[in-house]
């Protein structure tokens, strides 16, 4: 058969410090425990990252927007992160982690997205035995249609890569991923400059954001999450972020 001859060229530009967007609404009964709305915002170098993971950053902001204009005084403290680095291998959130062991100990629960522009169509309980009768109370306290066709995993399986939650529910931490509904044009424009604006939703993206924002506010309210862990579960240890590109190149 024919043969095809690749030829690349690289350039090293050296090493930049990468950054996570933190914000922080203070809580006003129990400021030591968190909730956290969580996304990354770096790209697949060479991709666009429209839904992966802009649709998941704006998400967690508007829901932050909706949060402080009718929630500004929570009983716990709203934490919203987005994370560089991830597509790297989750390293600004598990960097976030490393550094701030309080949110960890005091995580009431972390909401993440991080898959596309549809709208959340599973929920899975981590292993966590004791948080899907809060995720069944919460769900019957908001509008019927924001909920509709959302499947609640239990007890479910630790998450052991993929996305951001997985810097947390390691150490047994409350963390739960807002998995989307698949889209069907997702294998043609993931991780490539295809993923350009027009391909979002914008319905699903309000729908989402509403939610989640609904989300943070009965978890800031509620009694805490217990952390009883699915004996049948095998549990991913905890991996620490490469601070640097030597890490990754040795």
């Amino acid at each position: 058969g024919p043969l095809v001859r690749a030829y690349g060229e690289a350039t090293d530009l050296g090493e930049n410090p990468a950054h996570n967007l933190v914000a922080v609404i203070p809580g006003t009964e129990l400021p030591d425990e968190y909730v956290v709305l969580s996304a990354h915002f770096d790209a697949w170098d060479g991709s666009s990252g429209m839904t992966d993971n802009g649709t998941g950053s704006v998400t967690m902001m508007e829901a932050a927007r909706i949060l402080k204009q009718y929630y500004p005084n929570p009983r716990r403290t709203i934490i919203i992160g987005l994370w560089s680095g991830e597509e790297q291998g989750l390293n600004g959130s598990r960097a976030y982690a490393a550094d701030h062991p309080e949110v960890v100990e005091g995580l009431q629960a972390l909401f993440n997205q991080d898959n596309g522009t549809g709208a959340i169509a599973t929920i899975d309980m981590q292993g966590l035995t004791g948080a899907l009768p809060h995720f069944k109370r919460w769900f019957n306290l908001v509008p019927v249609d924001l909920v509709k066709g959302i499947e609640l995993i239990a007890p479910g399986s630790p998450g052991q890569a993929g996305s951001d939650y997985v810097s947390f529910i390691c150490a047994g931490a409350p963390a739960f991923n807002l998995a989307s509904r698949e889209f069907d044009y997702r294998d043609a424009t993931w991780h490539t400059n295809r993923d350009t604006f027009d391909k979002i939703s914008a319905v699903d993206l309000k729908r989402n954001a509403t939610l989640v924002a609904l989300l943070a506010y009965l978890a800031s309210e509620d009694e805490r999450i217990p952390r009883a862990k699915d004996p049948r579960d095998e549990w991913p240890s905890c991996q620490l972020p490469d601070r640097s590109t030597g890490e990754r190149f040795r």
